[in-house]
This record gives structure tokens, sequence and C-alpha cells, in this order.
């Protein structure tokens, strides 16, 4: 059995949660590639500071708040590991950029 990482107290993530119209949008990405750039073929990701936000976070906090989320956009291996673990994606729906994971979602 995989040992829950959530209270790894060095691993952090950033984190930004946007609310409008009803609606609440949360982005999260692996501390380690926050600024990066990501293209493999036709896809292409920038992990935009901007967008992904400047608060670190727990994974324990980001999970907890990709839970409330209509609309999550997260990157980096660590943290679409623990949505997998959390039950809020599924590995089949995870897309890979140069070997950095990337999924979404978007609950109606």
């Amino acid at each position: 059995m995989e040992q829950d990482t959530l209270s790894d107290p060095c691993e952090e993530f950033y984190i930004r949660v946007v609310r409008v119209k009803g609606e609440t949008l949360v982005a999260i990405c692996d501390e380690n590639i926050l600024g990066k750039k990501f293209s493999e073929g036709e896809l292409k990701i920038w992990v935009n500071p901007a967008f992904y936000g400047k608060k670190l976070v727990s994974a324990k906090e980001a999970i907890e708040t990709l839970s409330s989320a209509s609309i999550g956009n997260i990157v980096g291996k660590n943290i679409v590991r623990h949505a997998i673990l959390a039950g809020l994606i599924l590995a089949e729906n995870v897309i890979e950029i140069e070997g950095v994971p990337h999924a979404q979602i978007l609950c109606l």
C-alpha cells in the first residue's frame, strides 16, 4: 500500500483561487516548476506565476482547496499524484507535456 504523503511538511505547491459568478477556479502547481515552459509537439504549457499564484501551501491544503473547486487546473508530478490518490482525477485523464503531468477538472 502506498504511504499517504499528504502530511509531508517539505512538499509545497503554489496555489491561486479565483471566485467568479458562483464558480471557483483553483490553479495548483508543484513548487519546482513555477515559471517554467514545457512543450511537446502541439502541446505547450507555461506555468505562469500570474495564473498559478504566489501562495505556497501544503499538499493537504492544496487537495482540500481543490476538492471545493468547480474548475481545477493542476500541473506537476506531485500535485497530480496527490489528486489521483484523493480520487479527484483519474490517471487516464492526465496528459504529459515533456514528462510533466497536467490535468483539468470541471464539475458540472
